[in-house]
């Protein structure tokens, strides 16, 4: 099997989940688009405690990168195969976080900010699909400095993959950029996403300078196709994008760029060596969804299950596909006590 303790690491943006099923004209009202995910603004802050007025809302422990590691964690079923940092506040969110995330098995080791609350993320749901509208507070709060401690570091020296989220790009560009580089020269595998549009159009600077020390891209067909027109390529073909994206230069000649676009219920598009192979996905019933939110990440965490253990590409992409398979029939990101992979 080869799951050591600690083999894969994540950072990110620890984020409580408050999700709803909602309606057209509250997003209508709030400008909010499905299948997308934004940071918050300033029109948005009243949303939040209008859903937990007007809707049924669950809290779910979230953020994109935390969601993975979780999904990982639960496919290996290896106690503390998994460690994950982030920002979170001192208050009871972040105590249900960490809570939630110890139950997980995950070892979390969260910078504690004492004075801005834990982040949230609306996730507003029609429809079975999902938008995200996120207000960073503590997770924003996230500094280079606690990775340097050694107690933290002795984490990233542990592991042997990396996942870090594209969200991640807008808080603490310098972490990612130190644990890029220190992959690079130890060769271990370093692995992002795109995460969202927004990323690939406004953070683009910070997203170039790591590309070239990433040796997995993770991302879905809209974030692909906005990182295409971003750079000038004039496709909306996900294989040429994918292609495109694989052969971006790299700081380290040791892994070939793999890319791995999802496309909802379409194939799963995998490229590498500017070649193209595509991975159908099961096909789920519609009355068998319940939301989408969390699917994307629960395919990481999925592939990096079967990645840390060398399996091959197609066992991977099938697992990925597996974990985003149950994870749609259920609210957030979240799985029953044990999976039936085979």
């Amino acid at each position: 099997m080869g799951v050591s303790e600690g083999i894969l690491l994540g950072m990110g943006n620890p984020l409580l989940d408050i999700s709803a099923v909602v309606d057209q004209d509250f997003l209508n009202k709030y400008d909010i688009k499905l299948n997308n995910a934004i940071l918050a603004e300033e029109k948005h802050f009243p949303m939040y405690e209008e859903m937990a007025k007007n809707y049924k809302v669950e809290f779910i422990a979230g953020g994109a990168t935390q969601n993975s590691i979780k999904v990982a964690q639960w496919m290996l079923q290896f106690p503390g195969a998994t460690s994950y940092i982030g920002c979170i506040g001192k208050d009871k969110f972040g105590e249900e976080m960490k809570k939630n995330c110890k139950l997980a098995g995950v070892n979390v080791r969260y910078y504690e900010d004492e004075s801005t609350p834990t982040g949230t993320c609306a996730v507003c749901v029609l429809g079975g699909e999902r938008s995200l509208v996120a207000n960073l507070s503590a997770a924003n709060c996230y500094k280079s400095d606690h990775l340097r401690k050694q107690a933290n570091w002795a984490l990233v020296e542990k592991a042997k993959y990396f996942y870090i989220a594209g969200f991640f790009l807008t808080v603490s560009p310098d972490s990612i950029q130190l644990v890029a580089e220190y992959a690079a020269a130890t060769n271990k595998v370093f692995t992002m996403n795109l995460s969202a549009p927004f990323i690939c159009e406004f953070f683009r600077d910070a997203q170039e300078k790591v590309l070239p020390y990433v040796d997995f891209v993770f991302g879905n067909e809209t974030e692909a196709r906005t990182f295409s027109r971003v750079h000038g390529w004039e496709t909306k073909n996900v294989k040429e994008i994918a292609i495109k994206i694989s052969q971006w230069p790299k700081a380290s000649g040791t892994y070939k760029r793999i890319t791995v676009i999802t496309q909802g219920e379409d194939p799963v598009v995998v490229a590498e060596d500017g070649n193209v192979r595509t991975f159908p996905v099961t096909p789920l019933p519609k009355e068998k969804l319940v939301d989408t939110n969390g699917a994307g990440d629960a395919f990481v965490g999925g592939f990096m299950s079967q990645l840390v253990q060398k399996k091959p590409i197609e066992e991977c992409v099938r697992a990925g596909c597996y974990a985003s398979n149950v994870v749609i029939q259920r609210s957030g990101c979240t799985y029953p006590e044990k999976p039936d992979f085979e």
